[in-house]
């Protein structure tokens, strides 16, 4: 019998967004100890702040409110480019781990944001439709001033 997959997984955004926040996890187990509570522990709650946000947002009602958690996960991803860049810069992080994350930093920030741009649509679609639905119907409803 297959494993039954998480519903975040739908999104491939969220799906990228996991992976990188699996590969900062395994990469910044051999950061050195006295980051644990420093560079480390930002690294990787940014890391996993953007993978969260989406699934989060995917469950609020509406493309609005989804729409508002992909621009968070966006200033995840972010905060874990400069994370990483400033690892690097310091010596923490090596080019080899750069080389593996830095793609899939890339890719889960082109697809979150390529799925924020369709709930922007997706919203201002359904703020048209309701504001042409309320238009309709009070042209529609007789006037009690007559």
């Amino acid at each position: 019998m297959p494993e039954p997959q998480p519903t975040f997984r739908r999104f491939d955004a969220a799906e990228a967004c996991y992976e990188l926040a699996l590969a900062v996890f395994q990469v910044t187990r051999s950061w050195p100890v006295e980051e644990r509570f420093g560079l480390t522990s930002q690294v990787r709650r940014a890391a996993f702040s953007s993978v969260a946000n989406i699934v989060e947002g995917a469950a609020k009602k509406g493309p609005k409110e989804f729409r508002r958690y992909l621009d968070i996960s966006l200033g995840s991803l972010s905060e874990l480019e400069l994370g990483l860049s400033f690892s690097k810069d310091c010596g923490i992080l090596n080019i080899a781990d750069w080389e593996r994350l830095f793609p899939l930093l890339t890719r889960a920030g082109q697809l979150t944001g390529g799925l924020a741009r369709a709930m922007r649509r997706k919203a201002e679609l359904s703020s048209r439709q309701s504001v042409l639905g309320s238009r309709r119907r009070a042209a529609e409803t007789p006037s009690r001033l007559s």
